[in-house]
Parts: structure tokens; sequence; C-alpha cells
């Protein structure tokens, strides 16, 4: 299939995953409450640049910005804003590395200060969703395994899931085959290959529906009831010695009042 890497092409991979790992570590030692999310894209532009790396999506099909900054009810692809960052918000930084021609995605959800336990339990509930699905990325493996626990997981949460937004193949390029939707039928769908990389991204909202909609910008999703959402994303390696996570770092964040969890 035109998505499977060679040895060296995930070597390269694997750099732009650290890359970005290692941004968002930086990313999480900054967000506190009075920062702006347009400030924070400066930063991973510039930050990026520095390590002989540049943000992907920057231009991409005209998108102005080098990252996605999607605060509370935005769960995705929001614009950077000169709004200053309050406590208690929850804010998504979503960005693609390419290193030498390849790419890496990856996307958080942060706490910004003090957060409510209902949005600490989500961003649990969907980062841990996230981890469950990528030990499931596995040759063999139909994508529709890896939708229904994602849909699964969320719905046994109470929470609502979107499924209007899919992770996706990886590569040279930002999307490539196959899809891979947050809720599905096991046994479904293509079959993942060894040497396929993929982006996983279960997005899961407070309310029950998982409905959103496009905004004015003709980028932004929010959910339509208006209800808070969480986004976690890795890029992620088939490989025949098991799923291996380009995008992971050893190591927990402590960033200044931020209740972002471990970055792994």
């Amino acid at each position: 299939m035109e998505n499977t890497k060679t040895a060296a092409q995930l070597e390269l991979m694997q750099k732009a995953g650290y890359l970005a790992a290692r941004c968002h570590r930086e990313v999480a030692l900054r967000l506190a409450p009075g920062v702006t999310t347009v400030e924070i894209d400066q930063f991973v532009e510039n930050w990026l640049l520095q390590q002989g790396a540049t943000a992907e999506q920057k231009g991409y099909y005209g998108y102005p910005y080098a990252t996605c900054a999607s605060v509370n009810q935005v769960v995705c692809h929001g614009f950077p804003s000169a709004k200053p960052l309050k406590s208690g918000d929850l804010v998504t930084i979503d960005f693609v590395v390419n290193y030498k021609g390849w790419l890496a995605d990856m996307a958080w959800t942060y706490g910004i200060g003090h957060i409510q336990p209902e949005a600490k339990r989500l961003m649990q509930q969907t980062l841990h969703a996230l981890r469950y699905a990528a030990k499931l990325a596995t040759p063999g493996r139909p994508v529709g395994d890896i939708a229904a626990a994602i849909g699964r997981m969320g719905r046994d949460a109470g929470y609502g899931v979107v499924t209007a937004l899919v992770g996706h193949g990886i590569g040279q390029s930002i999307h490539e085959p196959p899809e891979i939707p947050n809720d599905g039928w096991p046994g479904r769908g293509p079959n993942l290959e060894e040497g396929m990389v993929i982006t996983l991204e279960p997005i899961f909202t407070l309310g029950t529906s998982g409905d959103v909609i496009l905004g004015a910008d003709g980028w932004s999703v929010a959910t339509c009831d208006g209800s808070w959402g969480a986004h976690f994303e890795h890029t992620v390696a088939v490989t025949a010695d098991g799923p291996r996570i380009l995008t992971c770092l050893p190591f927990t964040l402590g960033g200044r009042n931020n209740s972002s969890g471990t970055l792994g």
C-alpha cells in the first residue's frame, strides 16, 4: 500500500515525532492564565525552525498559522487568538512537524490553571482511549477494530464522541490512507500493514451527541451544544514488533499552573 514506509523513512518520521513531543513539552511549560495562543503559535513556529524543522500545516490549503489552538467548545482546528487564556480553560494545541520532508502529527489538550473535576476526567478518559487505541495498531488489524474501541470507550464514559473528524495515514503528506474513524464496527475497513504510519486522535466532549459545526472562518470545529471537548493525538508506526508511538517522550509534564498530565 502507498502508505507503507521503509526503515530509513520511519527513522526520519521518528525524528519528526521526537521534535513534536519535545515542542509540546516546551508548550506545556509556557501555558498559563494570561498567555495567548498567538504567543504559543509564534513560539512553536520559531522553536521548530531552530531545530531544522518547519510547521507543516502553515499554508496547508491556505491555513494561516503554525498551530491549531482550540479552546473549550472548539474541539479542533481553532485559530490561535490574542485573547488571554483563563484559569479553568481547556486548550488543545495541534501541529504537524516537517523534518527533512517527513511528517509527524501530535495534538494535546492542556488544562489551564485550576480546572474543574469533570474537565480533568474528560481529559483523562480521552487520553486513556488514545493509549488503548495505540496498542491495537498491529499488522493485520482492521481499522474498524480501533474505531469501535475508541467509540465504545467514549460512550461508556458518558461522553459525546466526535465522529466528523478522523485519524489518518501520514508520511510526506499530512493526510494519507487509511482513515481511522473515532467510531465504527469491529472487523470493518482495510487492514493495517507493517510499515504503515497512522495518526490516532479521539475527541470526546462533555455533551452526549458529539455533533459539531464548522465555524465562520472555514476551519474551526465546535460542538453544537456548546459542551467542552478534549482531543489527544499520536503518530503511530505499525511494525512487526508492535505499535511504535513516534510522538512520545518518557517524561511527566510539570508546567506552571497547567494540568496536562503525562505526555506519552
